[in-house]
């Protein structure tokens, strides 16, 4: 069966070698696929996890934007507030500024009505007091 050759292998055997040869580079072949998916999977997770970490970053980021957001329209309102009670004392100062400068007309006025009659009683009285003064001396 080995045809006239000494150191030939047996039928079929050498096939078998090839074969098993063939098998083991596609097994190796598929090896190293299988390990360079695991490492492609790896840095999808890794890629994947850094998303993750990001998304809840912004997440974060975002709440305390919304909470500023919250204060600065309750300051807002605070200060709309205090503007009006403001305004309205300041209404209310005017008003008693000028209710006091109507006090003080209507009282300057009272004044120079008494200041017009004491003088015109000084001007009547003071002639008969002058007479008074020089009888007594």
């Amino acid at each position: 069966m080995n045809n006239g050759r000494g150191d030939a292998e047996p039928s079929g055997f050498g096939e078998d070698r090839i074969s098993a040869e063939a098998g083991r580079n596609e097994a190796e072949r598929f090896r190293r696929l299988a390990e360079e998916a695991r490492e492609v999977r790896d840095d999808h997770r890794e890629a994947l996890d850094t998303v993750r970490q990001e998304q809840e970053r912004l997440r974060e980021t975002a709440e305390t934007a919304r909470l500023a957001s919250e204060e600065a329209r309750a300051a807002a309102e605070t200060a709309g507030t205090a503007s009006e009670e403001a305004r309205v004392a300041t209404d209310d100062a005017r008003e008693a500024v000028v209710d006091a400068v109507r006090a003080t007309a209507d009282a300057l006025k009272k004044t120079l009505k008494k200041s017009s009659c004491l003088r015109a009683i000084v001007l009547i009285v003071a002639p008969s007091a002058r007479v008074r003064d020089k009888s007594s001396k």
